[in-house]
């Protein structure tokens, strides 16, 4: 293995359990033999593609019209040349709620453990979501459903939680270890809010590797003779929001949660994640994307940092997105879209963008540009933007109806960024 790869690995490890941010001591100068730039002096003009103007060249100026066309037009964009078209929307699913509501953490906690098949009848790809709810709560619970790069046994220190399977760097599924070398999340400070947590193993879904797609829940909707999807079909990040809309539908069954008041959150890979899922799937109410980065929220035409060349080098990520995003590597300009349409497609839902200040790799600045350019479809709906084109300073936060925090520090979710996630969730929500 080499030394990129033990890199990648930790950081998975860290950015799973959004305990850690990451800071490279020295930018490299190059990824995967292609170059790389930090120098905002080298960033050449580039013009956005219009978010309120139809393929037919008339304006989108209401509602309706933004609602029955413009975003029709955009979502086929990123499901064609990005994130790849599913195949199936509504998969013949069976939910086994093994743990109906047991108490965790000292009472103040009910537990819920649900095993989700993507088929019936079958052996294939399954996912462990866990759940925890406020114990006293009165009336239906909020939920921030997260995406994780690690089990759900090894996300808390609950030992009512089944232990869970992860992938290992030889892509072997392994037992988790019983604690991880990171610590826990802290469940009970959402809980103490009112607020509800939701989680699962983005493993569970879909390995995380070239190759995966044997494994995972693609594989279940692959024709007999199909070796690998067709050009537009689904990445894993499209098989992973597949997996989160799983969630969602059991999440609406479920009495004790609010599905209407259900939040997206995941971090780097998994921030593009949850952006592609809450603009598939309008139930989600709210979404809160961590350093998503190129492929993500950061504008691909800015050419800083990470870029589409990176990301679908063969050595690396193509396989997490559509084979057709490839054909737009040396020229993102071709690309009948851009970040701030994705950002747009979660209008008028509340969206919060988290970064770091040192993570330029994931070009923070990028991310804030399109969410000020993805403004114009909020307001649409009355909804405020930023309202701001001063990008804040690392602690500042930006929180509107799209909101933009970035802290100081790298790569990831700190420990102290979590109480101005639920801040953010506070002002959007309607809690106990």
């Amino acid at each position: 293995m080499n030394r990129r790869s033990k890199i990648t690995l930790l950081l998975i490890g860290l950015i799973g359990l959004g305990s850690v941010s990451i800071t490279f001591a020295q930018a490299p100068d190059t990824v995967a033999g292609i170059p790389v730039n930090y120098d905002e002096s080298k960033v050449e003009d580039y013009e956005l593609p219009p978010i309120l103007q139809l393929e037919n060249g008339e304006k989108v100026t209401d509602q309706e019209r933004w609602s029955n066309q413009r975003r029709s037009e955009i979502l086929e964009y990123f499901r064609k040349y990005q994130y790849g078209r599913i195949p199936v929307e509504n998969a013949d699913i069976q939910f086994d709620v093994f743990d109906k509501g047991s108490s965790a953490f000292k009472g103040e906690a009910t537990r819920k453990q649900v095993n989700i098949s993507f088929m019936k009848n079958t052996t294939g790809p399954n996912m462990d979501v866990l759940i925890y709810l406020p114990s006293k709560a009165s009336k239906p619970v909020p939920i921030l459903l997260m995406i994780n790069f690690t089990a759900n046994s090894s996300m808390v220190n609950d030992p009512g939680v089944k232990r869970g399977m992860i992938w290992n760097r030889e892509h072997q599924k392994v037992p988790a270890p019983e604690k991880s070398i990171f610590g826990s999340f802290d469940v009970m400070q959402f809980l103490k809010q009112g607020i509800g947590i939701a989680m699962v193993y983005y493993g569970d879904i879909e390995p995380d590797f070239d190759g995966g797609i044997q494994y995972g829940v693609r594989s279940l909707f692959m024709e007999p003779d199909q070796e690998k999807p067709a050009p537009d079909e689904w990445g894993a990040i499209s098989a992973w929001t597949f997996g989160l809309s799983r969630i969602m539908d059991y999440l609406e069954t479920d009495k004790d949660v609010d599905g209407d008041q259900v939040a997206l959150f995941g971090v780097s890979r998994l921030g593009k994640t949850v952006l592609w899922a809450g603009a598939r799937d309008p139930r989600f109410a709210m979404v809160i994307a961590s350093c998503s980065g190129e492929g993500g929220a950061a504008l691909s035409r800015r050419n800083f940092g990470e870029t589409i060349a990176h990301l679908t080098a063969p050595s690396r990520y193509d396989y997490q997105f559509c084979a057709n995003y490839q054909k737009f590597a040396k020229n993102p300009d071709n690309l009948p879209m851009d970040s701030h349409m994705l950002l747009a497609l979660m209008a008028p839902r509340p969206l919060l963008l988290q970064t770091g200040s040192k993570d330029l790799w994931s070009d923070p600045k990028g991310e804030f540009l399109a969410a000020i350019a993805a403004e114009p479809a909020y307001h649409l709906f009355g909804k405020k933007g930023l309202k701001t084109n001063q990008m804040p300073a690392p602690g500042e936060k930006i929180y509107n109806t799209i909101g933009y925090f970035m802290h100081e520090g790298g790569h990831g979710t700190k420990p102290s960024d979590y109480p101005l996630i639920i801040d953010f969730i506070q002002q959007h929500f309607d809690l106990e």
